[in-house]
């Protein structure tokens, strides 16, 4: 996925989450957190892999669920010191939204190739092979999840997301806006 469909499908969750815990929309701290927590992956994983040659992929240390869980603990260590629990949530599920959006629609299929991240360093990549098939997914999972394996199709979802994010936020105040504007110097 993209980085703005990772942003949208993360605010999109977020938004939804402190609606149904909160009774409001996101506050700008942790809009700001969904923010930085839709591209963390990507930040650690990419320049360590493509520019630094540390990593195997562009989709391992940060992308894996091992990490993820180290992630979770020190997040929320840091966010209950800091009185910060709220933020430290909304970055936490924008991350944990970025691992399932990496997760090719084909693995949904049965197909697991290209999973191996999420056990980073347990499994290599490549571990399955293209075609191999884990389980038969049920006949509405093929219908709703088969679309998707058109790269063209999913592009454009990745783009009709971020839309929808980007109203959502203004829906919601442009929550994280004026929190940046204030700390610009002019």
């Amino acid at each position: 996925m993209w980085p703005w469909g990772h942003l949208g499908v993360a605010y999109l969750l977020y938004s939804l989450y402190a609606r149904g815990r909160f009774g409001r929309p996101p506050r700008p701290e942790p809009a700001l957190a969904v923010l930085v927590g839709s591209q963390f992956a990507d930040l650690i994983d990419k320049p360590l892999a493509w520019w630094v040659g540390l990593l195997p992929s562009g989709r391992s240390l940060a992308h894996s669920l091992l990490f993820a869980a180290v992630l979770l603990a020190v997040v929320y260590a840091a966010g209950f010191a800091l009185g910060r629990v709220e933020t430290a949530t909304a970055f936490i599920i924008a991350h944990l939204s970025h691992l399932l959006a990496d997760v090719p629609p084909r693995a949904f299929l049965g197909y697991p190739f290209e999973t191996e991240f999420l056990l980073w360093p347990l499994l290599e990549q490549p571990t399955f092979r293209y075609g191999e098939r884990l389980f038969e997914p049920p006949a509405v999972v093929e219908l709703v999840v088969g679309p998707f394996t058109n790269p063209a199709v999913f592009v454009l979802f990745e783009w009709v997301l971020f839309g929808v994010a980007i109203a959502l936020w203004y829906v919601d105040g442009c929550p994280g806006l004026e929190y940046v504007r204030d700390r610009i110097p002019a």
